[in-house]
């Protein structure tokens, strides 16, 4: 079988990025660079040893070109804004921003050698949607979503650059919140379509925005959040 696109991710190996190396990987030349490959080693992947907090990523294990870029790592650091310091907005923004454009600048030439080539992030509903004890994972993912925006303008027409906003997805970083029964069937409650979102339906809109079905969409942050992101029920 011939692959259609050279597709990198960082932080592939564990939730949402590896719902997406699993639905992609099959039609696609993926790439997945991640501090460990455990979960994706019996698939049709190459994997690069990266920490998007602290190395350089290597672009000579790439090929010359790239049609996709994603970038998957972030946190959940939800406390009171006064239990909250300084340093951990700073470790919340190296992980969510700076990593997303240290390992972007690192590939932009290979992502401009391609013939359309798309870029996805990953904003949160607590950015459109004020959340109590969301103030620093939503101060770094607010400087994601205007980041996807600048870029967009910036790159057009040649780079497309989008995000996804979910709300509670079912994944390992979410587990805490989602540990018993009553959190949750409180988690499924709060949304309006009356339960949280999967890794796989994020990763099956995160593959709609690395495809030709959405090549005249740039600039663009998706609310893939049940929901919870408009309505009040």
């Amino acid at each position: 079988m011939i692959k259609e696109k050279n597709i990198l991710i960082i932080g592939g190996t564990s939730g949402i990025g590896l719902a997406l190396v699993e639905l992609i990987s099959a039609t696609n030349n993926v790439f997945v660079a991640s501090r460990s490959n455990d979960s994706i080693a019996n698939l049709d992947v190459q994997h690069i040893p990266f920490d998007a907090t602290t190395d350089i990523l290597d672009v000579s294990l790439l090929p010359e070109h790239l049609d996709g870029f994603v970038y998957c790592p972030g946190s959940i650091n939800l406390r009171p804004f006064r239990g909250l310091s300084a340093e951990a907005f700073e470790k919340d923004f190296q992980i969510n921003v700076l990593g997303a454009v240290n390992s972007l600048k690192a590939v932009l030439g290979l992502l401009g050698a391609s013939e359309n080539p798309s870029v996805v992030f990953f904003s949160t509903v607590a950015v459109q949607t004020g959340m109590p004890f969301h103030s620093s994972v939503a101060a770094s993912k607010g400087a994601i979503e205007g980041l996807v925006r600048s870029l967009a303008a910036e790159f057009a027409p040649k780079i497309r650059v989008n995000a996804i906003a979910p709300s509670l997805v079912n994944t390992p970083m979410a587990s805490k919140f989602l540990n018993n029964e009553t959190k949750m069937e409180k988690a499924n409650e709060r949304h309006p379509l009356g339960r949280i979102g999967s890794a796989k339906e994020i990763a099956q809109s995160t593959a709609f925005l690395l495809g030709e079905e959405s090549s005249w969409m740039t600039g663009r942050v998706l609310q893939l959040d049940g929901g919870i992101g408009n309505l009040k029920t």
